[in-house]
């Protein structure tokens, strides 16, 4: 019979949130590459909360469309609201989301896909992994036998059709779909997220290439009917009178629209009663779950239980799409029976008559651990075979994305024999994602979080263009007009701080009575503008009436130089401890240590060592188990063995 062969650069598995931004990345930069997907119709699905961004994660959005992602761009054309989270704390911490019409996502992104230059798009399950030498076998036995006896470097791809794709570099991106089962109740059905096609033969294949697999589960509330809602007992939540664009490219007037409302109500009592009396008719609770679930986003009986001194919980009821009745209920996932579901959710004020379209439901998946990866998300004991997404231990659409991103970009450069690029813990919240699940270990899916990046003041999502454009530029995914573009905005803002720094103002009548009405302290001698932009009373716009000689400049340069006037001295704080961060990790470790060998180190600080292999002495410190007296005689031994390097 004849065999179907096709030739490609990159071969992406799986077409959600990381498959897209990775397949995108590779054909961007001029790579033939192809996106396998089990349904179409999943491509850049949402299958849980049809948001984008969100405390920490819209950090990751700026992030991704500062490098040249998709992400941010495609929701700034699908969004139904839009909201700039925690305004009333620091910038760290300020955060952009968006309620996005999940269909319109889904289907501008598949548009996007399927207009790519040197991108194909394939509906079909991959079912194995091929690696050198095997490729030329005729039999699928000859295959199999040979895959732990060589030395893995990957070659291609097998469908379950038979057919073959030979390739110089794979991406998984499986998401949720590997030995999917989703779970309500008593019923169990062996599908992917949305009764989605599961991928049920490509585990095996993994597990035979030696990577090692584990389980983790994930929920999704129940979705309703509008119309089954009463939306006068809660209470309505608006977005943004001026909305914030994610994407630096978009025009801000563009993204003016008119926006959905989402709402708030609350569980009780009586919620909670019905959940306590049925918690045996729980998969959770009763045992049949295997998959370790996220401690940030629990279930309702999660919440009920662990949370038992609550007498009720948020609920957010927000709209699936423009065109839509279906409303998600978030805050309320669960993986209860469907009469216990309804029963509960009918307790909820203004929920009293709702209608469910959709079941809630608990989903286990095969996944990694992601501490078989290295820094560049390709997998240490296999060259050209990279992971990103939630099929490395994460969750969220944004930490997939990021991932994905990067494992796209880094694919594409060792094809083109170029340095793969590895963005540290104090350039990016994408940096401290992926050393967070390449060098830590993650006992649950991973959800990133503002109180997990060290120099967060540094790594806000206002600045994420000053801090990644130009490695987007360097890589081939931003062009020359918009990296020069960015290096004019940087211009701007030394300057204009320069010029605040240096124009001094008098202890005038018109200065004092100005400061005095303001409500601040008048001068005793002369200040600079600078010094009166750093009282808590004041900002770079309030200033105006005694800044006679401003220039007209950008609201993006303003807000910068607001920032970093009123930040300053704890901006350049944390300036210096980078400074001694990027020490510790220039301490390079020889790839050919042995560190059994390390008698001074505890036992499972060793066992830790070896089995993560870091490439910095930075990277090791921040090893579980590992203590800073492990560190220091680390740090003697490496300097032993280059001097007896020297000698020798």
């Amino acid at each position: 019979m004849p065999e179907f062969r096709e030739k490609a650069d990159v071969c992406i598995i799986g077409a959600g949130h990381a498959g897209c931004e990775a397949a995108l990345a590779c054909a961007r930069l001029g790579l033939q590459t192809v996106i396998f997907t089990v349904n179409i119709e999943s491509i850049a699905m949402m299958p849980c909360n049809p948001h984008i961004g969100g405390s920490s994660k819209g950090h990751l959005v700026r992030e991704i469309d500062a490098l040249g992602g998709e992400m941010g761009k495609n929701i700034d054309k699908t969004f139904l609201q839009s909201k700039m989270l925690n305004r009333s704390k620091g910038p760290a911490v300020h955060s952009l989301r968006c309620q996005a019409d999940k269909a319109q996502y889904s289907r501008f992104m598949r548009m996007i896909l399927e207009n790519q230059e040197n991108l194909t798009i394939k509906q079909t399950e991959v079912c194995e992994l091929l690696f050198e030498d095997s490729i030329e076998k005729n039999t699928e036995n000859d295959i199999k036998n040979r895959l732990d006896s060589i030395k893995k470097k990957i070659v291609g791809v097998k469908i379950l059709t038979g057919g073959i794709y030979e390739c110089r570099a794979v991406i998984l991106c499986t998401g949720t779909y590997l030995n999917a089962r989703c779970l309500c109740g008593e019923a169990i059905t062996y599908t992917g997220p949305n009764g989605m096609q599961s991928s049920t033969h490509l585990s095996k294949a993994l597990e035979k290439a030696g990577i090692k697999l584990r389980r983790f589960k994930t929920g999704t509330p129940a979705r309703m009917d509008r119309r089954s809602i009463d939306f006068s007992k809660m209470e309505e939540q608006f977005g943004d009178e001026r909305v914030i664009p994610f994407s630096y490219e978009t025009n801000p007037e563009d993204v003016q629209i008119k926006q959905e409302s989402c709402y708030l109500t609350y569980t009780n009592e009586e919620t909670h009663n019905i959940i306590r009396a049925n918690l045996d008719r729980s998969p959770i609770y009763a045992g049949v779950i295997e998959g370790t679930g996220p401690r940030y986003c629990p279930s309702i009986e999660d919440k009920v239980v662990k949370f038992s001194d609550k007498n009720r919980h948020q609920v957010f009821i927000e709209p699936e799409g423009k065109y839509s009745n279906e409303m998600y209920v978030d805050g309320m996932s669960s993986s209860l029976p469907e009469d216990v579901q309804l029963a509960m959710y009918r307790t909820v004020p203004g929920l009293e008559h709702c209608k469910i379209v959709r079941n809630a439901y608990a989903i286990e998946y095969d996944c990694i651990d992601p501490g078989q990866l290295q820094l560049t998300l390709e997998f240490k004991h296999i060259k050209g075979l990279f992971s990103a997404g939630q099929f490395n231990g994460s969750s969220g659409y944004e930490e997939a994305a990021a991932q994905g991103l990067i494992a796209g970009i880094n694919a594409a450069r060792e094809i083109q024999n170029k340095d793969q690029i590895v963005l540290d813990r104090s350039q990016a919240y994408i940096g401290v994602l992926i050393d967070d699940l390449v060098t830590k270990e993650n006992t649950e899916p991973y959800r990133m979080m503002t109180s997990r990046a060290e120099y967060r003041l540094l790594l806000r999502q206002d600045n994420a263009d000053l801090r990644l454009r130009k490695i987007g530029y360097e890589v081939g995914l931003i062009s020359k007009e918009q990296y020069e573009y960015v290096c004019e905005k940087q211009k701007q803002i030394e300057e204009e701080i320069n010029r605040l720094k240096k124009t001094v103002i008098g202890a005038s009548k018109d200065i004092q009575e100005f400061l005095i009405s303001k409500g601040s302290s008048p001068l005793r001698t002369g200040t600079s503008l600078a010094e009166i932009i750093c009282r808590p009373e004041f900002t770079y716009e309030s200033v105006a009436e005694i800044d006679k000689n401003r220039p007209l400049l950008s609201e993006a340069v303003i807000e910068q130089v607001n920032i970093s006037i009123k930040y300053e001295g704890y901006i350049e704080r944390q300036v210096r401890q980078v400074e001694q961060f990027k020490k510790l990790e220039k301490r390079f470790i020889p790839e050919n240590i042995c560190y059994e060998d390390i008698s001074g180190i505890r036992i499972e600080a060793r066992q830790k060592l070896a089995k993560h292999r870091p490439v910095s002495i930075g990277q090791a410190s921040r090893i579980s188990g590992v203590s800073p007296a492990d560190i220091s005689v680390l740090l003697v031994y490496i300097e032993q063995m280059k001097e007896n390097s020297e000698k020798g």
